[in-house]
């Protein structure tokens, strides 16, 4: 006998993480499969604040939308046959255009503008791959995809990406107008 693979659906994922089992686990719903997610080290934190405190100080003063930080929940794909998608993102950058108004205590069902993954040990590349693939279908804008270990910043798009070294400054482009800092103050000395 066959036992047909069962997929969990957005609204099925959120109930079944609010059970006490998962009280200690950080997890994500990748194509209706539950994939848990390590804790992040001190210089994954460091990165976080660093760059997380450079974006909200460009969005406060710009007054142009939100940053969200500390793996905020967004479903990136509805699969009709329960395959869907809600990842946590290290950072995330909304336009105020697209924040569907007050932010709801539940994931948001918009793709964020910008979206940064800093990269831990324990991520694979095809994961990192497959997670930039589904932030692009999704209508996110920007990626950076952070390698502490490499001090290096991939820049992804749809018209393609590039790769940023500590001599080079990071710009928000049309995302962000205006935003630039330098790759170097990103990670921690």
């Amino acid at each position: 006998m066959v036992l047909e693979k069962q997929f969990i659906s957005a609204e099925d994922f959120l109930g079944i993480v609010e059970q006490s089992d998962y009280d200690s686990r950080k997890v994500e719903l990748v194509e209706g499969e539950i994939v848990d997610m390590p804790l992040p080290n001190p210089i994954h934190a460091a990165i976080l604040a660093t760059m997380s405190a450079e974006l909200f100080t460009y969005v406060r003063e710009n007054e142009s939308g939100r940053v969200l930080v500390s793996d905020a929940p967004f479903v990136l794909n509805r699969d009709a046959e329960g395959r869907d998608t809600l990842r946590g993102l290290d950072i995330a950058y909304i336009s105020a255009e697209r924040l569907p108004g007050k932010l709801p205590r539940s994931p948001l069902h918009v793709a964020p503008d910008l979206a940064v993954e800093i990269i831990s040990p324990s991520n694979k590349a095809e994961d990192i791959e497959k997670l930039i693939e589904q932030l692009l279908d999704a209508g996110t804008t920007l990626i950076w995809i952070v390698y502490p270990d490499l001090q290096r910043i991939a820049v992804h798009t749809k018209e393609g990406s590039f790769k940023l070294k500590v001599s080079d400054s990071l710009s928000g482009g049309e995302v962000l107008p205006g935003f630039e800092c330098r790759v170097a103050d990103i990670f921690p000395s």
